[in-house]
């Protein structure tokens, strides 16, 4: 069946800025998504997508960036605090606007349209399908390693694998909403129960008396800003996700209560799971063990569960294609609010499939990891410093729930340090060609968004994807 949709009869009023639309013409109405997301699904959904590779890949790189076994424990709990920091300042954005679409509504909202539509042009076309591509090519890289012992798979087999799972993910979120969801509370609770195993494993070691690891744990620690910046990207790397569910606002269920409530669940859960892990991790490996294997939780099955070790493949294959759906299901809903405000092609399959190209694209180039934490992060500065701008300026909007504002505070500064610390301690060609890369949407905002110059064959290609895909427009007319 295709996405359901409900229609409202009472279009928010114009003359609110920060619920204004910025493309609806007089007789037209929004439609919007039904209310089908509730507190288990948006636990799940934030949980699911936070839990993909990273747990089980990016331990060897934080140890190797902060030089000791404590140290890289304060980065994964600090990291943690920073996703609860972040998700406790978008829940207060999102009981101040209450529209789907993350990022790019606050800033559409606050800040209008030009940065709205950067964010958009960069999400669709960089970040989400950078971060998809990474996480799918893990998921093929787990999935298939039982098919080749003793050696590496081959990278056709990979590509081709995740090529599979982006197909997959893509007509199952263009089918139905409710079979996306139930595919992520499904492969939630997976992934939790592998995790849980994980850690019970660590426990029983750490009674055993393994705890060499940890004898002198702060010695050597790396004290330079751009390393710490680099251990904090790949920590913060796990944690991506922690938004998501400001992406459905419209789609919770009570999303003032559900908004707040699912966040202060799943993300210290997450957090408490993620130090437990590292903690059972270097309980069965020494440092240097840790540092040379190329997949840590392999390795610590191979060492803790010997014939059972294969376990531990399928549950990280298990976790990374849940946390792609994840990422899929919120994605789409930027490039459908993006489309409702006249920044994208009027059709939410359109753009998933869209949304599918580049990450293929990205998935055979090889581009994606320092590209997306640089642009997240960017615009995550971007929105928490229009949430300082709402709490100083607007005091007097109706809002459900307030975050102290030293919590947005402390977000922005560190969005500041983690955009900054790279450029200023190790320069690369790469972060011009990001900054060139998200200027160059003026080419397509001034002509298409800014001074609506439609072409006949855009509105012919809008036209045809919205017949062959059986979606319906995302304004009706009124009348």
């Amino acid at each position: 069946s295709t996405m359901r949709e409900r229609k409202t009869t009472d279009p928010l009023p114009s003359t609110d800025p920060l619920h204004s639309s910025t493309d609806l013409s007089e007789g037209k109405e929004k439609l919007r998504l039904k209310q089908e997301v509730g507190l288990i699904s948006g636990v799940s959904l934030i949980a699911g997508t936070m839990i993909g590779s990273g747990i089980f890949m990016s331990p060897e790189w934080v140890l190797h960036h902060m030089g000791n076994p404590a140290s890289s424990l304060l980065i994964w709990a600090a990291c943690g605090l920073l996703a609860m920091f972040g998700a406790l300042s978008y829940a207060e954005l999102g009981t101040i606007i209450k529209e789907s679409g993350g990022e790019y509504i606050y800033i559409l909202r606050i800040f209008g349209s030009f940065p709205a539509f950067l964010f958009a042009y960069t999400s669709v076309i960089l970040v989400r399908p950078a971060g998809l591509a990474a996480v799918c090519l893990s998921f093929a890289e787990y999935a298939i390693a039982p098919f080749y012992p003793g050696c590496s798979s081959p990278q056709v087999a990979i590509k081709c694998t995740a090529a599979a799972c982006i197909l997959i993910l893509t007509i199952i979120n263009c089918l139905n909403v409710r079979l996306a969801t139930s595919v992520m509370n499904i492969f939630t609770a997976a992934k939790l129960l592998a995790l849980l195993v994980i850690v019970v494993g660590g426990l029983v070691l750490l009674a055993n008396g393994q705890t060499q690891s940890f004898q002198n744990g702060f010695q050597g620690t790396t004290a330079g800003i751009g390393a710490v910046g680099v251990a904090f990207y790949q920590g913060l790397w796990s944690y991506d996700g922690w938004n998501n569910l400001n992406y459905v606002t419209e789609e919770l269920k009570k999303p003032e209560v559900t908004l707040p409530r699912a966040l202060m669940i799943a993300i210290p859960l997450v957090t408490c799971l993620y130090v437990l892990v590292n903690v059972s991790y270097l309980a069965a490996m020494t440092p240097s063990e840790l540092l040379s294997s190329g997949a840590v939780a392999v390795t610590w099955g191979d060492k803790v569960l010997g014939s059972w070790a294969w376990l531990i493949s399928l549950s990280v294959a298990l976790s990374t294609f849940g946390s792609s759906n994840g990422t899929f299901f919120s994605g789409g809903r930027v490039c459908y609010i993006a489309a409702r405000e006249g920044h994208m092609v009027s059709t939410e399959k359109g753009v998933w499939l869209a949304l599918s190209n580049f990450t293929f694209f990205l998935m055979l180039s090889n581009f994606f990891f320092f590209s997306s934490s640089f642009m997240a992060w960017l615009f995550y500065g971007l929105t928490i410093s229009g949430l300082l701008y709402l709490k100083i300026k607007k005091p007097e909007l109706p809002r459900s729930y307030k975050v102290p504002i030293i919590i947005p505070i402390i977000v922005l500064m560190a969005a500041v340090y983690l955009v900054l610390a790279p450029i200023i301690d190790q320069p690369q060609i790469e972060i011009l060609y990001i900054i060139l890369f998200i200027f160059s949407g003026i080419i397509f905002y001034f002509p298409l968004v800014r001074f609506k110059y439609h072409p006949r064959f855009l509105q012919r290609v809008t036209l045809h994807l919205q017949l062959l895909l059986e979606v319906a427009p995302t304004t009706r007319d009124a009348n």
